[in-house]
């Protein structure tokens, strides 16, 4: 038996990952469960999903991260529920006691309880989905190959719904196959007539950022021949036709949801302190309301301060310092040392449009272009696990940059033998 104290840390995203590496060889034990054995860098599935990087240079193993590790153990697992009064949780491989527990488990897409749109629009928040999408995408053209005239304009029509960057970065790179790649793969189409639909419910693109970014972002889209429609709302989608609240309609095969995100709530916590966007009311130590002993982090985390009385932006830059944050007040109370609350510093955010195009806001300048384009891929490229993916990914922009081409556009089938799938 053992007298450390166990952490129980569910989900390998930003939150939890950064937290068991900071925590890692201290005298807690650490256990990590997740779904997937690896960690998945989500800004930059848009690049998988339109074929520009591989998936495995976004995504990396989290064993190799604790190799060296004496107390960080990792566990493949679903967690089921969680029984506060027993300090335990129930997952799929078995049952295991916590002294403190903390939920990391990031967010999901948001339909908005709409389940017509979750069965047929395509979201994209995990490396398999972005793999399934880039399938969808790429198949259509082969499709488009042999397909009757009445049944082009859907294949050859792609609807983006929700400007925010994934929405904006996805549009410019599709924007990009279209005009060096695509032409050259498939002579016989007329790319003239493939259509890429911007759909925004809010007055603009980029909400959280600027004006001055979000009419950038929006000037560089229309000049890549995307066609932006703001205030917007989609009504309803039959898998061939998406229909729109102002009357309008367009017929199309492939409607990509980028609309929004909900937490991922674990069964079993009070669903009083679960409040808009399907996150989890905390206090300032990120520990959840009602709770001694369970904490919730980065996108599940709804905390309340005085600069941000709407919750913090459900952003990689929280989710890191916060587990930061909460690693250090664990670490104090080994010395029975008083803990520290979170303020969030918010550094600026940023989105890419497409080949030397980006926008960045920081706190002390707003700036657009070519060298916004450069400071975007230097903060991913810091910001990616392994030397392996940083080398391999910057490798794959530098042939893209000079090619406008790559070498992934291959078309793996899904399973559909049960035997996969299990």
């Amino acid at each position: 038996m053992t007298d450390k104290k166990r952490i129980i840390i569910v989900g390998g995203g930003f939150a939890g990952l950064t937290l068991a590496k900071k925590l890692n060889n201290t005298v807690y034990e650490i256990l990590l469960i997740d779904k997937v054995n690896y960690h998945q860098f989500q800004p930059l599935f848009y690049q998988v999903t339109t074929a520009a990087i591989d998936p495995s240079n976004v995504s990396f193993p989290l064993r190799s991260i604790f190799h060296d590790s004496k107390n960080v153990r990792i566990r493949l697992a679903e967690v089921q529920q969680i029984i506060p009064a027993e300090n335990k949780i129930k997952t799929t491989i078995g049952d295991f006691t916590y002294d403190y527990l903390v939920a990391a488990t990031g967010a999901d897409t948001n339909f908005f309880g709409n389940k017509v749109m979750e069965e047929k629009t395509y979201p994209m928040k995990s490396t398999v989905e972005a793999l399934y999408l880039r399938y969808r995408i790429l198949k259509n053209f082969e499709d488009a190959l042999t397909a009757p005239a009445e049944e082009l304009e859907g294949l050859m029509t792609y609807v983006i719904v929700g400007g925010g960057p994934t929405g904006v970065e996805l549009c410019g790179a599709i924007a990009e196959m279209r005009k060096a790649v695509l032409p050259k793969d498939y002579p016989d189409l007329d790319f003239k007539n493939m259509k890429i639909i911007l759909l925004e419910g809010s007055p603009k693109l980029l909400g959280s950022m600027s004006e001055q970014s979000s009419e950038k972002a929006e000037q560089y889209l229309t000049k890549m021949g995307v066609h932006v429609s703001t205030s917007t709302r989609v009504k309803e989608y039959d898998g061939k036709l998406i229909s729109l609240e102002n009357g309008n309609s367009i017929r199309t095969d492939t409607v990509i949801w980028a609309a929004g995100i909900r937490g991922n709530v674990l069964e079993g916590i009070n669903p009083q302190i679960v409040v808009r966007g399907n996150r989890i009311t905390v206090d300032r130590c990120n520990k959840v309301e009602g709770y001694l002993n369970i904490f919730a982090l980065g996108d599940l985390a709804y905390m309340v301060t005085p600069k941000y009385p709407n919750g913090h932006p459900q952003v990689a830059n929280v989710a890191i310092n916060q587990a930061k944050c909460l690693a250090d007040n664990l670490k104090k109370s080994l010395k029975n040392k008083p803990w520290l609350p979170f303020e969030y510093k918010d550094k600026g955010s940023m989105a890419t449009v497409g080949k030397r195009k980006a926008v960045v806001d920081l706190s002390f300048i707003k700036f657009q272009g070519l060298f916004a384009w450069f400071v975007w891929m230097g903060l991913h490229l810091l910001l990616l696990m392994g030397m392996r993916n940083k080398i391999f990914v910057f490798i794959e922009w530098i042939n893209a940059y000079f090619t406008n081409d790559s070498t992934l556009r291959l078309i793996f089938r899904p399973l559909a033998n049960k035997k996969y799938q299990q």
